[in-house]
């Protein structure tokens, strides 16, 4: 099989490529950035998927039979949808490549659980209440998807809360925090949450492309593991950094310190925690995982295997946020 992946050079992108090469399928990475894994470079052509003559070029000399399509900006910190054109604009151009180009058999299609977030289950595919503008944004990409009428089998999958190696955020944030012993967590009732250790949702997107048509043509899927409780995750990795469990304090306190957040970001001051943040560690979310659990079973690794495994990484890579013991 010839795989091309868009964004390959990113944290899931990172993972997937690790996955391809180690089961033999060709490979094109198409990416702005380089990527981080040296033996990756091989398979890296820079390319901004709003280049749209670009784009079409490559995948005409390619000729892939699958195209996993991940490359998109996926911080939420921007309110304004011109931001976010290469979720838009961009997943444009990759459609427009994939219905020119005969030899692809599959493609894969990337969203994410903020196209309805904070609203309860979808009661259907196109139930969409977005959160934030990325979320927004891709809503866009899933419709046009829908709209584009190919005539290949296509997916669509979107990604819960995923961690592991190569994360680009939690590394200088909550991992970093965490092995200060600076985290403190909220108490009160248990916060569910729907995660996704990134090697589980790399078995299940290689699933989908070895799959019967009929079980993934025109599907969505949410990818991730089984929802869990916010506090057993936290521990995990806390026992893993730092030898102890964190600290559980009342939610007020937490709350208190949040409008602190909230007072010192309007003079342009970093603090730990802010409202948005208190919002997203006492707000259960559990994504519907039934259907991708149903379909390709338990993924295969652990919540303490992927927490080792990140760890192993974060030794490696930033030293400086796992203490000796």
């Amino acid at each position: 099989m010839k795989y091309l992946v868009t964004g390959g050079s990113g944290f899931i992108g990172s993972n997937l490529v690790e996955e391809l090469v180690k089961k033999g399928h060709g490979i094109l990475n198409l990416d702005i950035e380089q990527p981080n894994i040296e033996n990756h470079k091989k398979y890296w052509q820079q390319c901004d998927i709003l280049d749209r003559v670009k784009l079409l070029e490559l995948f005409q000399k390619y000729q892939p039979t699958h195209v996993i399509h991940l490359a998109a900006r996926t911080d939420t910190l921007s309110d304004d949808l011109d931001d976010y054109t290469c979720n838009t604009e961009g997943t444009d151009n990759v459609l427009a490549a994939i219905k020119t180009t005969d030899s692809i058999q599959r493609v894969i299609i990337t969203s994410t659980q903020f196209v309805n977030q904070y609203h309860g289950a979808p009661k259907h595919d196109l139930d969409f209440a977005p959160h934030t503008v990325y979320g927004q944004s891709k809503v866009i990409n899933e419709k046009a998807t829908r709209a584009a009428e190919l005539q290949c089998i296509w997916t669509i999958i979107r990604p819960t809360n995923i961690w592991g190696p190569w994360h680009p955020r939690y590394a200088q944030e909550f991992w970093r925090i965490l092995g200060k012993g600076m985290y403190i967590h909220p108490g009160g009732k248990k916060v569910l949450r729907s995660y996704g250790y990134v090697k589980n949702v790399i078995y299940q997107i290689m699933k989908m492309c070895e799959a019967d048509p009929d079980r993934v043509n025109t599907k969505i899927f949410y990818v991730g593991d089984a929802p869990i409780n916010l506090l057993d995750w936290v521990n995990g990795f806390s026992v893993r950094q730092t030898g102890r469990k964190v600290r559980v304090v009342p939610r007020f306190l937490i709350r208190m310190l949040a409008y602190t957040g909230d007072l010192l970001s309007v003079a342009n001051m970093k603090f730990p925690i802010t409202s948005s943040r208190y919002k997203s560690m006492t707000t259960s979310n559990d994504a519907p995982m039934q259907a991708v659990l149903q379909e390709f079973g338990q993924p295969p690794y652990t919540l303490d295997e992927g927490i080792q495994e990140t760890v192993e990484w974060l030794k490696i890579y930033h030293p400086d946020i796992v203490p000796i013991r």
